[in-house]
């Protein structure tokens, strides 16, 4: 499959082929199998934000024990290691600036 040029906005959960306003954050080249991945990723972590906004509501319920939060921040790990695979060197070098992807699996 040949790959084309996206543009992304992780905390929009945007991705595009057309540049407008600010979804230009990171810049990926991208099979549409590989973009079809990062959506999912992108909806689960937004499925998994409701539900830590439904569990902040519950007091009783602790951040640290938030099955939800950690499915996120899981989730959004994988996209920003996909985003960084995928990525042009200036993507890359942001991810790697932010330290996100720590565990050495760069």
């Amino acid at each position: 499959m040949e790959k084309k040029k996206f543009y992304i906005n992780v905390g929009a959960g945007e991705i595009s082929q057309e540049k407008f306003n600010n979804n230009e954050e990171f810049i990926i080249h991208a099979t549409e199998d590989e973009v079809a991945v990062l959506r999912d990723k992108f909806n689960l972590m937004h499925e998994a934000g409701i539900k830590t906004f439904f569990r902040a509501h519950v007091p009783i319920n602790p951040y640290h024990n938030d099955k939800s939060n950690d499915f996120y921040d899981d989730e959004m790990t994988q996209a920003y290691r996909m985003i960084h695979q995928l990525g042009e060197p200036e993507t890359k070098a942001h991810i790697e600036q932010m330290g996100i992807l720590t565990d050495g699996h760069m």
